[in-house]
């Protein structure tokens, strides 16, 4: 998860919203690929962190099924990264702060818990929760 938190460190100096993604190969423990935020300077309401990742790492991987992959992120996924989630096979999800207005995991869609979700992750959530909530709250605190 430090690696996570470093990688929202990063995309927070570049404006965006601070979030971290890492895919670790389980079998390995070797990162596999490494993502944060992107949204604004890619103009692309898609690119986010966990998004960006999962594309990364099913290419190095030369699979679009990462089912030997775990996935470390600093906030809790909204809907669309947690139904990337499920399609990429990711094997566990290890996810920072909650987040109750915008997750899909935890909180609001719940894409895990549909009986239509292709593959439900292990999923561990509030790992590194402290950290991640405050670079969030710190970064929206100077915005306001």
């Amino acid at each position: 998860m430090e690696n996570a938190l470093h990688t929202a460190e990063i995309a927070a100096k570049q404006g965006e919203v601070p979030v971290g993604a890492i895919v670790v190969d389980s079998k390995t423990g070797r990162i596999v690929a490494t993502n944060g935020n992107q949204m604004v300077g890619r103009h692309d309401p898609t690119a986010h962190a966990e998004m960006l990742a999962i594309r990364a790492a099913a290419n190095m991987v030369g699979s679009q099924r990462l089912t030997d992959c775990d996935l470390y992120v600093t906030l809790e996924p909204c809907a669309m990264c947690a139904s990337a989630i499920s399609h990429a096979r990711i094997r566990r999800l290890y996810f920072g702060a909650f987040d109750p207005k915008s997750g899909g995991v935890e909180h609001g869609a719940r894409v895990f818990d549909h009986a239509t979700c292709h593959h439900k992750p292990e999923v561990y959530g509030g790992i590194g929760e402290k950290k991640s909530a405050e670079l969030l709250k710190n970064f929206f605190a100077t915005r306001r």
